[in-house]
């Protein structure tokens, strides 16, 4: 049978309420009683039942990780971190798909009925309502990969998606292409606008340079493989920053099927630095999204709202990196 906590109260020979004191993070035990409740509970092999915990402090450490974009290989790694760096801080990660979902009141009626006592919403596609319902909820949130302004609604941290689209557009002329174009994801996705505005108002400085803008239809590897498939049946430019890696390798593959050399006769830049981007046989040149500070702070500001009193929303920009690869010239 399990051990339970009157088992340990009774060889450690204190109370229950002494025990569960022990176990119960903030509340008052003495040195000498916390001794003897940790020593019997490694006796007997007992671990603490977490939701009868949370019954008597009305926390339980849930946080409700959303998502809808679980197309995109980069949101394997977005999870993996974001897992572990809630469990390593003795947080509870439950992971939500809202790929189908177009009602935010919906979503927050099924996260309190699992009690969650925060929310991060790992994604920069789904529409910023459903951050702002959680928080008019009574439900702290941290948004990574949100878009940021001036006076944010809600917690946003993430890269710094104009400046990655001026970064993108200087590397592209810098090279000597002069017929430039932006291949983005879903033109209502917040990064992808934001990551095409930096592109056009940085190539809108350099005469002489021609710039277009398509779409793919989502931010994926066929979303990204059809968008280009149809491109080269037009008038190809000579190199395109594709707002995401798994759309440029999409595209990637598309131009390859077609025959057409890369980057000889088109250059690619991506934005990500997913995993994928260095195998030998993508080769990918991106600019490095900073996802490992993201999600570490996202973590951290989670923290500092469920121990503190609410603060206002902020929001914070990571700046990127161009990681030189094989898809595009040299520089001239």
């Amino acid at each position: 049978m399990a051990v339970t906590l009157k088992d340990v109260a009774e060889q450690a020979g204190v109370s229950r309420s002494a025990v569960s004191r022990t176990f119960t993070e903030g509340a008052s035990v003495s040195a000498r009683t916390r001794e003897k409740v940790e020593k019997a509970a490694a006796q007997l092999g007992y671990s603490p039942n977490a939701l009868a915990s949370s019954l008597t402090t009305g926390r339980t450490k849930m946080i409700g990780v959303v998502s809808n974009n679980f197309q995109n290989p980069i949101f394997l790694e977005v999870f993996d971190l974001v897992t572990k760096g809630l469990q390593d801080t003795g947080l509870r990660p439950l992971l939500v798909n809202l790929s189908d979902e177009t009602d935010p009141a919906n979503s927050v009626r099924m996260l309190k009925q699992y009690s969650v006592d925060g929310v991060i919403v790992a994604s920069s596609t789904l529409p910023v309502t459903f951050a702002e319902a959680f928080q008019d909820a009574g439900v702290p949130v941290v948004h990574p990969f949100g878009r940021q302004v001036a006076d944010p609604k809600v917690t946003t941290i993430g890269i710094d998606n104009h400046a990655a689209g001026r970064m993108a557009a200087e590397t592209l002329i810098a090279r000597g292409y002069r017929k430039i174009a932006f291949l983005g994801g879903p033109k209502d996705a917040t990064s992808t606008q934001d990551r095409c505005a930096g592109f056009l108002g940085e190539a809108s400085k350099h005469s002489g340079v021609e710039t277009s803008v398509s779409y793919a239809s989502s931010y994926s590897f066929d979303g990204g493989r059809d968008e280009m498939t149809r491109l080269i049946q037009e008038d190809l430019a000579e190199a395109y920053f594709c707002g995401d890696d798994v759309v440029s390798i999409g595209a990637l593959s598309a131009l390859q099927t077609a025959g057409i050399g890369v980057p000889d006769r088109v250059g690619l830049i991506g934005l990500n630095d997913m995993e994928m981007a260095g195998w030998a046989n993508i080769n990918l040149t991106t600019i490095h999204n900073p996802i490992k500070d993201i999600i570490r702070e996202s973590i951290e500001l989670m923290k500092d709202m469920l121990s503190s009193e609410r603060k206002r929303p902020e929001a914070r920009l990571h700046s990127g990196w161009i990681v030189e690869r094989g898809t595009l010239r040299l520089l001239v």
